[in-house]
């Protein structure tokens, strides 16, 4: 197999070559949440990807030089050959990175036990939390689950395996206030990081009453993180929260929101999409299960090219982008938000209104202090898109 396929010097000015993959296995998931991206649950449509053909992307994924790689689904850990798999992933000698994106409601002692039987330093597992508690997580994702969920992450941590622990918080209207409470959840049971990302209205979101955070929630989060030393220690320690991320690198250039396909996304029913959000179908190659991985790839180049195309156009032409505080770290945001929203890639992201009121808010200050203080002296400046 040709390695070369994922040289950089080999795509077109610009587009940057596969680095990492999510491989959904299956479509199948223990839970029926109600912001669910992909729709999965117990009678999702996408069955079990076959052990045979996940081993084989893999391992050409592997061959061509691949560095990271994202277990998912539905609930990875339903597949009956989850083991063999992640064992598989492992053993591959390109791969820094093995994740594995779970809900840790049906991780037992003999399935944790297995994990830590790996010995793969690049193994991390990434949780899905929405809440501090089940007033806040179970709403979305189902009446106990929260509890379920911890208890498997207390038996990671039990394990030795704490350490390679991240959560993933969906950032919605009812949670948002979770999240100093949460960031003491993870420094209690000694897990690396909270990554937050924001609600996309798309999928099972779309039909549901859960809402993405307000503007006022945002402005109400970077003046905690201004005023209160403790909450900034545990953002600055275990913390990726967009409005801060924004706030912090507001000044400068953000890092190319779509990232070309440097990270793109395998449905369980053998679609690839350039990312996770970005699921435009006219932009997927379709039916790769079906022909090698390198030839699926070379199928959508031209593809992805047109992506990029469209991303320059779009920092110099959304019309709703002029004389924004955030027009240059921001441009438009992510161009597969853009399209979950208004089914346009020539469209602000659904964002908008939040970056906005990170990038105009305005550090509130106590009398007589240095009206030159600002957070970003405070924290160092963040950088990129989130």
């Amino acid at each position: 197999m040709d390695r070369g396929i994922l040289k950089e010097d080999t795509w077109k000015p610009g587009l940057r070559p596969p680095r990492a993959l999510t491989l959904a296995i299956t479509g199948i998931c223990n839970l029926t949440c109600g912001h669910c991206l992909v729709e999965g649950g117990p009678k999702a449509r996408e069955p079990h990807v076959p052990a045979d053909t996940v081993r084989r992307i893999v391992s050409e994924f592997a061959a061509l030089g691949g560095e990271e790689i994202y277990i998912t689904g539905g609930e990875p850990l339903l597949h009956p050959r989850w083991l063999d798999i992640l064992t598989f992933c492992c053993e591959q000698q390109s791969f820094t990175s093995v994740v594995v994106q779970t809900n840790a409601a049906l991780l037992g002692d003999a399935r944790v036990r297995a994990m830590c039987a790996l010995q793969f330093e690049g193994l991390a597992i990434q949780v899905s939390l929405d809440g501090s508690s089940p007033h806040t997580h179970d709403r979305v994702r189902g009446r106990g689950t929260f509890v379920r969920s911890v208890d498997g992450i207390r038996r990671l941590r039990a394990a030795g395996l704490g350490g390679r622990v991240s959560v993933a918080f969906t950032e919605m209207r009812h949670n948002m206030e979770d999240i100093p409470a949460l960031l003491e959840l993870v420094e209690e049971l000694g897990l690396r990081r909270l990554v937050s990302g924001t609600l996309v209205k798309q999928g099972r979101a779309a039909a549901t009453d859960v809402a993405p955070p307000t503007p006022e929630q945002y402005r109400a989060l970077l003046s905690r993180y201004g005023a209160d030393p403790g909450f900034r220690e545990l953002c600055d320690r275990y913390g990726n929260i967009a409005a801060l991320e924004w706030w912090k690198g507001r000044s400068g250039a953000g890092s190319e929101c779509c990232t070309f396909v440097e990270h793109p996304y395998l449905t369980a029913e053998g679609t690839i999409y350039p990312s996770a959000v970005c699921r435009a179908d006219d932009f997927a190659v379709f039916d790769a299960f079906d022909k090698p991985l390198a030839a699926a790839l070379l199928e959508g180049k031209p593809k992805w090219f047109q992506l990029l195309e469209l991303s320059r156009l779009r920092s110099s032409n959304l019309p709703a982008c002029k004389g924004c505080e955030g027009e240059i770290h921001c441009a438009g945001g992510c161009m597969g938000r853009a399209h979950a929203a208004a089914g346009t890639f020539m469209a602000v992201e659904d964002r908008c209104e939040l970056r906005k009121a990170v990038y105009s808010w305005r550090e509130q200050r106590e009398p007589g202090a240095d009206p030159d203080t600002e957070l970003g002296a405070m924290t160092g400046r963040g950088h990129g898109h989130t």
